[in-house]
C-alpha cells in the first residue's frame, strides 16, 4: 500500500507534470536545437565554428553588434533617468498635474507597436509633421532621426519610459512615509534624505527595470525594421536577413545563441540584485 505521504507527492508531481512538459517542448526543446544547430557545418553538419567565428571576424557583423549594444545602452540609460525622476515626481508631488501625469503616462503601453512606430515616423520625417509647421513660419526643419541609431533611440523611449517609470513608481510607493518624515524631523535636507534613504530602498527596481529594458530592446525587430537603415542593422534584422533572405539557418541559430548570451549578462545582473536586495536595505 502507498502511503499517504507518497500519494500526495504523486498527485503533485502528476499536477505539475503538463506545463512541465510544455515548457520543455516550446522552450527547452527549441533552445537545445538552436545550440546544436549553431555548431553544425552549413553542408555536412559535422562539429565546427565557423558560424561564430563568422559574427566575431566579419567586419559587417561586428559593426551590427557594436551598434545594437550602443542603441540598447542609450535606450536604457535615458529611459531609466526619464523615468526615475518621473517616478520620484508621481510619488512625492501631490497635485492636480501629477495625477493627471499619473493617470495617462501609461497610454503608450496600450498603442500596438506598428501604429506608434508609423505614427512617429509621420511626425520625425524629413517631409513630416515638424518639417510641415516649419514650412508654415517659413523653416525648413528636417531633424535627421530616420534611418538612424537617434531616431530609433527616441522610438524606444516611447515604449520603455512608461514600463520603467511603473516598475519604479511601484518600488517607490512601497518606501513608507514614515521613513522619510523620520529623516527630516532629524534634520536631514532633501539631498541627504534622497541619497540615504530614498536611493538605497529604491535602488533593486531601477535596475531591474534596467534590466528588462535592456532585454526587450536586443532583439527588437519592429522598430529597426521600419525606422533602421540598411548598414549596419540592429541583431533582429541582421537574424531575420540570415534566415529568411540568406536562408543560412545555422548561422541564424548562432546569432541567436550570441542574442542570447548578450540578454543572459543581463538576466546575471537581475539575479544578483535579488540575491543582494537585503544587503542593500540594511545600508
Amino acid at each position: 500500500m502507498m502511503s499517504k505521504a507518497f500519494k500526495q507527492k504523486l498527485v503533485a508531481y502528476g499536477l505539475v507534470m503538463p506545463a512541465f512538459l510544455v515548457v520543455m517542448m516550446t522552450v527547452a526543446y527549441p533552445i537545445l536545437s538552436a545550440v546544436i544547430q549553431s555548431f553544425q557545418d552549413e553542408k555536412t553538419g559535422e562539429f565546427t565554428l565557423d558560424n561564430y567565428l563568422y559574427f566575431f571576424t566579419e567586419p559587417m557583423q561586428i559593426r551590427n553588434i557594436l551598434y545594437t549594444l550602443f542603441v540598447v545602452i542609450m535606450t536604457v540609460v535615458i529611459a531609466i533617468v526619464v523615468a526615475y525622476l518621473l517616478a520620484l515626481y508621481l510619488r512625492f508631488v501631490k497635485s492636480k498635474i501629477a495625477r493627471a501625469i499619473g493617470t495617462l503616462y501609461l497610454l503608450p503601453r496600450f498603442v500596438p507597436a506598428m501604429c506608434a512606430v508609423y505614427a512617429m515616423i509621420t511626425i520625425i520625417r524629413d517631409s513630416g509633421l515638424i518639417n510641415r509647421i516649419g514650412a508654415l513660419f517659413g523653416l525648413d526643419i528636417k531633424l535627421g532621426l530616420m534611418y538612424h541609431a537617434s531616431g530609433m533611440i527616441v522610438m524606444n523611449l516611447w515604449f520603455n519610459i512608461p514600463f520603467a517609470a511603473l516598475m519604479i513608481t511601484a518600488g517607490l510607493g512601497a518606501i513608507p512615509d514614515s521613513i522619510i518624515e523620520g529623516a527630516r524631523d532629524v534634520g536631514a535636507s532633501k539631498l541627504k534624505t534622497f541619497t540615504s534613504m530614498i536611493l538605497p530602498l529604491s535602488i533593486k527596481d531601477v535596475v531591474v527595470a534596467s534590466t528588462f529594458v535592456f532585454m526587450s530592446n536586443v532583439g527588437s525587430f519592429t522598430t529597426p525594421y521600419l525606422m533602421g537603415g540598411n548598414s549596419p542593422k540592429m541583431l533582429g534584422i541582421a537574424l531575420f536577413d540570415q534566415f529568411n533572405k540568406y536562408m543560412s539557418y545555422n548561422r541564424s541559430a548562432a546569432l541567436s545563441v550570441i542574442m542570447f548570451l548578450i540578454c543572459s549578462v543581463s538576466a546575471g545582473v537581475y539575479i544578483y540584485t535579488n540575491l543582494k536586495e537585503n544587503d542593500w536595505e540594511k545600508q
